[in-house]
């Protein structure tokens, strides 16, 4: 033998060759091992939280206790249920009472004999949902005032309309509904 030669398994082998993928394998060896050193590291600091969320969650509680206490809650959660119905009803109802109101109005102002003091009479259109409703038109003059109510169906009136009546049914009928 010549050079330096290691027989392993039955093979022969350098000792250069064998050094060399000794060494690689003991380096290797050392990163996996400084790996899992991490890796159980960070796996202890959550074990560590999680026992202490735990230690805080059962502190002054026993078997009974914990279960008295969940019991609890989930009559909490029905009764909240119960009160998230009777709430849901309730607003139903109110909002079944608000699409008969009058949610669209218009007021259009003038002076209805012209230059007799001013913009002091009015038409003012109040519409529902539906847009019915009324105009309620008041006229001034030097003698007094005059009110005049027309009902309104379906947006159209049976009475015919003065131009700052059809002016302000207009405008009210073109008004958003809040409700919808």
């Amino acid at each position: 033998m010549d050079e330096n030669v290691i027989i392993i398994a039955g093979q022969k082998i350098k000792e250069t060759v064998a050094l060399r993928a000794s060494m690689i394998i003991g380096i290797s060896l050392i990163i996996m091992v400084f790996i899992l050193a991490v890796l159980l590291i960070v796996t202890m600091v959550k074990i560590s939280n999680l026992n202490k969320k735990y230690a805080a969650f059962m502190k002054g509680a026993n078997g009974k206790d914990l279960e008295s206490s969940i019991l609890s809650r989930f009559k909490d959660i029905d009764k909240m249920k119960a009160d998230i119905e009777y709430m849901s009803g309730k607003l139903n109802i109110a909002c079944e009472t608000l699409l008969t109101t009058y949610q669209k109005m218009s007021i259009i102002k003038y002076d209805a004999f012209k230059e007799m003091g001013g913009k002091l009479s009015f038409s003012l259109a109040m519409l529902d949902d539906k847009n019915n409703g009324y105009i309620l038109t008041s006229v001034h003059t030097r003698d007094g005032c005059y009110t005049y109510v027309k009902e309104i169906i379906k947006g159209e009136s049976f009475v015919v309309l003065a131009e700052e009546e059809r002016k302000a049914l207009e405008e009210a009928k073109n008004k958003r509904n809040y409700m919808g």
